[in-house]
């Protein structure tokens, strides 16, 4: 299914009053565990894994726009924050659990998990994560991954759009089976992914950084959707210098980014985790604010263009 409309949601909720977005993304769930178990932790509690979201949003939340949080824990954090700076939520509605097709990643929709539901939930806005390679040939007699994607993600913008709740689609490509996923094959896969979403008419896109100033050019030319860029975990001062080429050369919007401010506070007992999180890490979200001040395209200005 694919969106008619060509109206845009407001993105205004999870924005910066200069119409960029500063998202702290705190959505990890199976990835979080894995966190902990690569310091020491091989089975968090439930209420350690609510208390770091919670941490996490309670010192980020001076500098950021908005929050992406889980079901799980993310939001149930939302309970022990102090809501005054008046953050948006972004809730991830994907299924925890995702399919796979012969060691692929096949799409799945839970169909609880609506609009309506993250609206529900509190949420600004639904923010789903897709795996898609545009440039996959489909085998006869074998399902269509790229088709069912994209027909899942035409389903839940029309959703979103019906609802009156942005919807914001973050991809991730991954190695086509015996593939060398070289540069040059990363970049092209990330932009033609991102102009086959685009198509779709999502509110904004986050997505991967495509590698390099002329490859940002490439993705600015593609689609006509905002987009942010996410971090995928790389460090601090490489993701500083990665908001810069994203803005300049690739027009992006700003970010939706969480592991390079926040990592390091994982394993940390809660004393000198909130520690850490009050002083280095909003250091770091205030640097990446910093990064794409007069730079990051205003929402407003991307879809009117």
């Amino acid at each position: 299914m694919t969106s008619t409309s060509t109206t845009p949601t407001s993105l205004d909720a999870i924005a910066s009053p200069d119409g960029t977005f500063a998202v702290v993304a705190m959505d990890q769930r199976n990835t979080l565990r894995r966190m902990y178990a690569a310091v020491g932790v091989d089975d968090p509690s439930i209420d350690e894994l609510t208390a770091i979201k919670a941490d996490v949003v309670e010192a980020l939340a001076p500098a950021a726009s908005a929050f992406l949080l889980d079901p799980s824990f993310g939001v149930p954090a939302l309970d022990q924050v102090d809501r005054s700076a008046g953050f948006g939520v972004l809730v991830a509605a994907e299924p925890e659990s995702r399919l796979s097709w012969q060691g692929e990643p096949r799409a799945s929709l839970d169909p609880a998990q609506d609009a309506s539901w993250v609206r529900a939930q509190g949420g600004s806005a639904l923010k789903f994560l897709i795996q898609v390679r545009a440039d996959r040939r489909a085998v006869p007699g074998e399902p269509d991954l790229t088709a069912e994607a994209l027909d899942v993600i035409g389903q839940v913008v029309a959703d979103c759009r019906e609802a009156g709740v942005p919807s914001v689609i973050e991809n991730l490509i991954y190695p086509l089976p015996g593939e060398d996923l070289t540069p040059e094959r990363r970049a092209d896969a990330i932009i033609e992914a991102a102009r086959a979403l685009d198509d779709l008419g999502p509110d904004l896109l986050k997505l991967e950084y495509p590698g390099d100033p002329a490859s940002c050019r490439r993705l600015a030319d593609a689609i006509r959707s905002p987009w942010a860029v996410l971090s995928a975990g790389v460090d601090f001062d490489v993701f500083t210098d990665v908001l810069r080429i994203s803005c300049d050369e690739g027009g992006a919007s700003g970010f939706i980014a969480g592991r390079a401010v926040w990592k390091d506070a994982v394993g940390m007992e809660p004393a000198e985790r909130r520690a850490f999180l009050a002083g280095e890490g909003l250091r770091r979200l205030e640097g990446c604010v910093a990064a794409i001040d007069g730079r990051a395209r205003p929402w407003r200005e991307a879809i009117s263009s």
